[in-house]
């Protein structure tokens, strides 16, 4: 069966190559006996002239195949003409989608073009662009496929050209941002690529740390104060700025760009639930540098960030959560915190059982604030911290407790009582002494030694 298959293959092959022959042939002739012949012509026999090349190097590799494989002794398995690159006729390594939706073996389609072929060689369109989208569908089904009969996948490699492809993907940038000042239907269609491309592909993330002028002509359409009035189109560039501050060289160029963070903090109040979310992720990710820290606390987005916290949708709470972290890292972010109201807020989420892992460890830090602290101890917070220490099964939870209560402990010996009845009661820092972190031990036994000394001093006065 697999002879058979093979045959036809082969066949067909043979007749498609006959039919390209005869086409060369008619239209080499009117070139050579026309005194006169269109461009036209000429491009159709160009393209003809490319397509009968590459079914010649798919005939050769598909018998230098089959012959290794009969010098093995090994029965022929016949790869699906699916699985199999048009050009190289061989099993495709790295699928990728070409502009007209053609899918090849990456290292094949890049070496057509690095020819300086224009076209897609299997339907003779000429490109709109040559950026390379990975088919990760067709990579699956192609290590699906494998497995089943019993060999190995596929290793994509590491032989792309990568000077061929980013010059076609800067190309495609330029013709994209220069979208952003037409029609609002171009904008739209334009941002929709942006964010897609900057997703999938970090060459193109890394393009826009080439030129100065890439994001402002991105940020374009989002006019300061009216980032909301088209709620797709926000929601589209928001999104391709977080997929841009993923990249570690563009996290300093986008903070520093004066347009970035005011049109985060705007999107962080106004649009939609998906556009604020990937606002606070975009503070989250750019707040890995700690000069971006300073810059984003400076420009006062933890206030909206602590409002969306406490308002949000889930998804939005947790990227909040995760920007106000990073961004408490920094002691003068602490303060603005507190002065936003962070405190009350995040105990409140707590008491409410969301985000507990989260803003425990946003409490935990704040700890080291003498304001923070003091707030801690006025609004509640030592029973509602007991309370997870004795029914939270996370040690990381409960050790940011114990930190958390040694803090208010030092800061109001006042709060001994409400300690002291919890320990009488229930033993919860003893047990935590016994099972739990490092840390948490050594804060548990803090307070433990606290709470005998001033016992021992009550009964020395009595």
């Amino acid at each position: 069966m697999a002879k058979t298959g093979a045959g036809l293959t082969e066949a067909g092959t043979a007749a498609e190559e006959c039919s390209l022959k005869k086409e060369l042939r008619r239209l080499v002739g009117a070139i050579i006996d026309g005194e006169d012949y269109t461009v036209d012509t000429a491009d159709r026999a160009l393209r003809t002239l490319s397509s009968l090349k590459a079914l010649k190097l798919k005939r050769r590799s598909v018998s230098v195949a089959l012959a290794a494989a009969a010098a093995n002794g090994a029965a022929t398995t016949v790869v699906p003409d699916e699985f199999r690159c048009p050009i190289s006729g061989e099993l495709m390594r790295d699928p990728v989608v070409l502009a007209t939706g053609q899918t090849y073996d990456r290292s094949s389609i890049q070496k057509w073009l690095k020819d300086g072929q224009r076209t897609c060689p299997q339907t003779q369109q000429v490109l709109s662009h040559t950026v390379l989208t990975p088919n990760h569908l067709v990579r699956d089904m192609i290590s699906q496929w494998c497995k089943d009969h019993g060999m190995d996948p596929p290793n994509p490699g590491h032989d792309s050209d990568e000077d061929v492809i980013t010059g076609s993907e800067r190309t495609h940038l330029n013709s994209l941002l220069e979208k952003m000042s037409s029609s609002l239907s171009d904008q739209k269609e334009a941002a929709k690529q942006l964010r897609l491309l900057t997703k999938r592909m970090p060459s193109f993330r890394a393009l826009f740390s080439e030129s100065p002028y890439a994001i402002p002509q991105l940020l374009y359409p989002l006019s300061p104060g009216r980032a909301n009035t088209n709620p797709d189109l926000q929601e589209d560039l928001i999104a391709t700025v977080l997929n841009l501050s993923i990249h570690d060289d563009n996290k300093k160029l986008v903070a520093e760009n004066p347009l970035v963070i005011p049109l985060l903090i705007e999107s962080l109040k106004f649009g939609t639930v998906e556009t604020r979310s990937s606002a606070a992720a975009t503070l989250f990710t750019l707040s890995a540098l700690d000069f971006n820290k300073h810059i984003i606390g400076k420009s006062g987005a933890l206030g909206p960030l602590i409002g969306l916290l406490e308002i949000g949708h889930p998804l939005a709470m947790k990227d909040a959560a995760s920007a106000i972290f990073n961004l408490c890292l920094v002691p003068e972010n602490k303060g603005r915190a507190v002065r936003e109201g962070a405190i009350g807020v995040i105990l409140k989420k707590i008491m409410d059982g969301v985000l507990v892992d989260e803003l425990l460890a946003i409490l935990a830090i704040l700890s080291r604030h003498q304001k923070a602290v003091e707030e801690m101890g006025e609004v509640g917070a030592i029973s509602c911290l007991l309370s997870i220490m004795k029914e939270n099964t996370c040690e990381r939870n409960k050790e940011n407790c114990a930190v958390i209560l040694h803090a208010i402990f030092l800061n109001d010996r006042s709060k001994l009582w409400e300690i002291r009845e919890e320990e009488n009661a229930s033993g919860t820092l003893s047990r935590l002494v016994e099972t739990g972190t490092s840390r948490a031990k050594r804060k548990a036994i803090g307070i433990l030694e606290r709470l005998d000394r001033t016992a021992s001093l009550f009964s020395l006065s009595a």
